[in-house]
């Protein structure tokens, strides 16, 4: 069994990041262990405060992992200041964990900001060159690049800027894009998806990135580990049910569900 670290915020909600992050990696069949570099308080309707770690507690729980169990793969989402990505970036440099993926979180599907004003310097030149491949959203992407993003010829544009320029694969997200939906791989892959009507989507980019450590970790290429998790996340969208007033998240454990209730079924 393969064992991940999730660094990232907790999601009081227990919709995306650190909580994501762990039901991720336990439905795909893996060993999560948690890195918190920030406490939200936030549910289905938004995040209402934030309050973000020291860097000398966030460098004594990495450091506490790795001195003790064997790590197979490293996902990072919510870093929130530069301190803070200093420190991750530095503390990473030395142990160098592979593979390494990258969600560059910077706002929540709120639309609350989860990024500090000062953190993007030392976002692009500190951390994400340590990755072996980033996600980022269009509106993330637009950020990086500093310029905007209008269709899938510029999100692949966007992709193969970013990979060379941060020396890394990237996997551009298109879902901010009106009509079906399209991912794009800075090695010139596309990967079409489905609009799926529903409000049921909260932590879809944290649970992306997540699924993506756990297959690379695995041992799949990258290729196949964009392919399966789209369609881990995909269905866990179609299984999703209300669990708030806003915007709900997506059903982590839908094939678990499943084969409880089949079991159920069978056993009456």
């Amino acid at each position: 069994m393969k064992h991940i670290l999730t660094i990232a915020g907790s999601d009081s909600g227990g919709g995306a990041g650190i909580q994501a992050d762990l039901k991720v990696i336990s439905a795909l069949g893996a060993y999560g262990m948690s890195v918190i570099t920030a406490i939200t308080a936030q549910n289905t309707c938004g995040v209402t405060a934030v309050h973000e770690l020291e860097p000398d507690l966030i460098e004594a729980q990495i450091r506490a992992i790795f001195d003790d169990i064997p790590v197979h793969g490293v996902k990072i989402g919510m870093v929130g200041n530069a301190n803070n990505i200093e420190r991750i970036a530095e503390v990473l440099s030395e142990i160098s964990p592979q593979p390494l993926v990258i969600d560059p979180v910077m706002v929540a599907q709120s639309g609350d900001s989860l990024l500090a004003k000062d953190a993007l310097e030392a976002l692009t030149t500190q951390l994400l060159p340590l990755a072996d491949l980033i996600t980022p959203n269009i509106p993330e992407a637009e950020v990086l690049l500093g310029r905007s993003i209008k269709n899938s010829d510029e999100m692949k544009e966007a992709a193969s800027e970013l990979a060379e320029t941060l020396g890394t694969h990237v996997l551009v997200k298109g879902g901010h894009l009106d009509g079906s939906p399209s991912d794009v791989l800075s090695t010139g892959a596309c990967f079409f998806g489905e609009r799926i009507p529903t409000r049921h989507t909260h932590g879809t980019g944290c649970s992306l990135s997540s699924a993506l450590t756990v297959h690379l970790a695995q041992g799949h290429s990258l290729e196949e580990a964009v392919e399966g998790s789209k369609r881990y996340v995909a269905n866990a969208i179609r299984h999703a049910f209300p669990v708030g007033k806003g915007n709900s998240p997506i059903h982590h454990f839908y094939a678990w569900q499943q084969t409880l209730e089949i079991g159920g079924k069978n056993h009456d």
